[in-house]
């Protein structure tokens, strides 16, 4: 069976500052896959690079068997990648629906200004599925501007979905919600990951371990660890560097 995406000796520099180094990494599909570290891990600058944004110095992006290696933002999002930022990304002044309405038809390749939008069958039907599974459709017609900061993040997540995605890349998802939209917003993306692959960066670490079905554990710009919660919480080295040491061990201590 071909793998969601391969990353081989990806690498990326700014100056003197390598934030990416070498990269090696195996998304096999049919999983919830969490990258955690540090600051400065190189987490957000690997996004980049297998999602189009930056371009690598060097190493090879394969999505699906296709070698996607420096290819722009739009046509990886063409072929089934789609990402979410940190800083979110919506068209404030325009509803929810038509927010999700323009990323749905942007998968067509022809768009007439003169045909009315709601007549636009297939594309309506899918935004209405959208918001459902994002759980923004109880703010269907609200300002997008107006919602709260957890019900934006759902926004971004409809939208992402609306490009009909095999592969979303979530970029620190729960960032700065109330622990009542953390909660929804975790519901949320456990649901999407029974039909999408989803890969997520994410600082909290309890989100990480409840949701997760492997992490990949960066530092300094490359792979520290990979494996399941139990494992990667297990891992010294990724205490030292990350978790710090469990509550037991340092009591004993």
């Amino acid at each position: 069976m071909t793998n969601v995406m391969e990353i081989r000796g990806l690498t990326k520099s700014f100056g003197g500052l390598t934030a990416v180094n070498g990269v090696d990494l195996t998304l096999p599909g049919k999983e919830l896959h969490a990258i955690i570290g540090p600051n400065g891990a190189g987490k957000t600058t690997f996004f980049n690079l297998i999602s189009g944004f930056l371009r690598a110095d060097k190493g090879t992006v394969r999505f699906l068997g296709e070698d996607v290696t420096g290819l722009p933002t739009h046509k990886i999002s063409r072929l089934g990648v789609a990402r979410t930022l940190q800083v979110k990304s919506v068209f404030n002044g325009l509803s929810v629906h038509d927010n999700v309405w323009i990323a749905a038809q942007s998968r067509s390749r022809f768009l007439n200004p003169f045909r009315p939008a709601h007549s636009y069958a297939a594309t309506a039907r899918k935004v209405d599925e959208v918001m459902e599974r994002a759980g923004v459709a109880r703010h269907r017609d609200d300002l997008a501007g107006n919602l709260s900061y957890g019900d934006q993040a759902l926004l971004e997540i409809a939208i992402a979905l609306a490009t009909e995605p095999r592969l979303l890349l979530l970029d620190e998802p729960v960032a700065g919600m109330s622990p009542e939209e953390t909660d929804r917003t975790v519901a949320t993306v456990r649901e999407l990951a029974k039909t999408v692959d989803v890969v997520l960066i994410e600082h909290d670490m309890e989100v990480v371990f409840d949701i997760a079905d492997t992490i990949t554990v960066m530092n300094q710009g490359t792979v520290l660890r990979q494996g399941t919660p139990a494992e990667i919480a297990a891992d010294p080295r990724v205490q030292d560097v990350y978790l710090g040491v469990p509550e037991d061990d340092d009591a004993e201590g």
